[in-house]
Formats: C-alpha cells, structure tokens, sequence
C-alpha cells in the first residue's frame, strides 16, 4: 500500500492542473453563455469540462488508500479535536475517493446498470461531511492561535507599561470614564479581528487551508441543492481553491500540517 501511497502523491500535481482546468471550462462556458455565444461552441467547451472531469476521475482511482493510510496517520495525535476531525475528514474522503471510483466505472460503461445521479450525490455528501470537517479544525486552530497571540500580547503590554497609581480623587487624579456597553462590545469586536487578521497574516498556511476550504464547500452545497450558486460562481471557487491546491504542492511548507 505504502509504493501505491507514493506513486499516488506524484500524480497529485496532474490532477490538481486538471481540476483547474476543469473549473476553468466551467467558469468560461458561463461567461461565454452570458455573453450570447454560438451554441456549437458552448456545447465544445462543455465536451472538454465533461473529458476533463473523467480524466481526474481516472487520476483519483486509488486514492482512497491513501486517505485511509492518512486517516491511521492522525489517529495518534495527542489533540482530541484534531484527532476527530481529522482522522474522521480522511475516512470520509476514503468514502469520497470509492464512490467516485464507482462512479468513473459507470461512466466508462464498465457498470453501465449504475445509478450514476445516486452515486454522484452520495460522493458528494462525503465531500461535504470532510469539508465541514476541515473547516472545523481551521476554526480551532485559528482560536488556539488566537488565545496564544492574545497572552502574549498581554503579557509584552504588562512588562513594558510603567507602573503607577490607579488615577483617584485621593491622588490627584480623575476616575476613569466608564465606556457604554455598545462602544465597550464594539472595541472588543474591532480587537478580535485585528487578533484574527494578525494570525492569519502570520500563518500562511492556515490562512491557504482556510480559504480553499471555504471555496470548496460551496461545490458540494451547490451539486446537492442545499445552497444553489450558479454554474459561474462553482466555477470560479473551484479555479481559485484548484491554483491554491497546485501553490501546497509547489511550496510543502504552505501545506497546514498535520
């Protein structure tokens, strides 16, 4: 399993250009259907998506093997969060990866009895299910991050400010004005998302993992019709979570480990 894991990791690169490609001829073929375009060339475009979409799916086929092999991985992990979430986002593309293998056999008419509607929306709904899963565990390292950021920066503030008395009319001083709730809410607000913006800024690769799951979940929402987008707005999150995709595999160190 381990020579097949390897040999799956070097055709990740091929897939991911396809996929963009694909995503491409979807974006394009709206664009072009919005503009009045000649129906011969709107049906050539859909042609090559449709080709495209088969030849990833030939890519893929094997994959849940190392999804599995992924998913023993992370079982160890100390974190219980990220011990759930991510062994649990890896079986579920394990889930993914096999009925889109079924699937690519009923398109081919290797299975040409299949129910390919039933099995698109089943691998769908494990896409689904592994995306909220990763969004998840980007949600809860961005609040670890965030918790650590905020000691820290308490903890520079209280070495580095001077010490002195508590202004009071005993000493001298005025007692300090009591904010109002809302403008108190709204200065904790505006501090939480400057915390927010810091630690994305500072890490790269949450900030990559957390985009490209954001646009990824709106494919399956929208192939499922639970959140209808529009062929055009699938189009362009699928391009830019594909180029997002291609720049982890460019560059390891923008991968989110584990």
């Amino acid at each position: 399993m381990e020579s097949w894991v390897r040999f799956s990791a070097r055709s990740q690169a091929k897939e991911r250009v396809f996929r963009a490609a694909q995503y491409a001829c979807t974006l394009l073929g709206y664009t072009l259907q919005r503009g009045g375009a000649r129906a011969e060339l709107l049906n050539t475009i859909r042609q090559l998506e449709a080709h495209m979409s088969l030849t990833r799916k030939l890519m893929r086929l094997g994959n849940s093997a190392e999804a599995l092999e992924a998913a023993k991985r992370t079982v160890h992990l100390s974190d219980g969060v990220l011990r759930l979430c991510i062994t649990v986002a890896h079986l579920n593309r394990a889930m993914y990866f096999a009925c889109d293998n079924v699937l690519w056999a009923g398109k081919t008419g290797l299975l040409p009895e299949l129910d390919q509607n039933k099995w698109s929306q089943r691998s769908f709904r494990f896409y689904l299910f592994a995306l909220i899963l990763n969004l998840t565990r980007d949600a809860y390292e961005t609040r670890l991050l965030m918790e650590r950021e905020s000691r820290s920066s308490a903890a520079k503030s209280f070495n580095c400010s001077p010490s002195s008395l508590t202004p009071s009319p005993e000493n001298g001083g005025e007692l300090p004005l009591t904010p109002s709730p809302s403008s108190a809410l709204s200065a904790g607000l505006n501090k939480q998302f400057q915390l927010l913006i810091t630690v994305l800024r500072n890490n790269p690769p949450l900030l990559l993992d957390l985009l490209k799951n954001l646009c990824d979940v709106f494919i399956p929402l929208d192939r499922l019709g639970l959140y209808p987008t529009g062929s055009g707005f699938v189009g362009a999150c699928g391009l830019t979570s594909s180029v997002l995709s291609i720049l982890t595999i460019v560059h390891p160190w923008l991968k989110l480990k584990p």
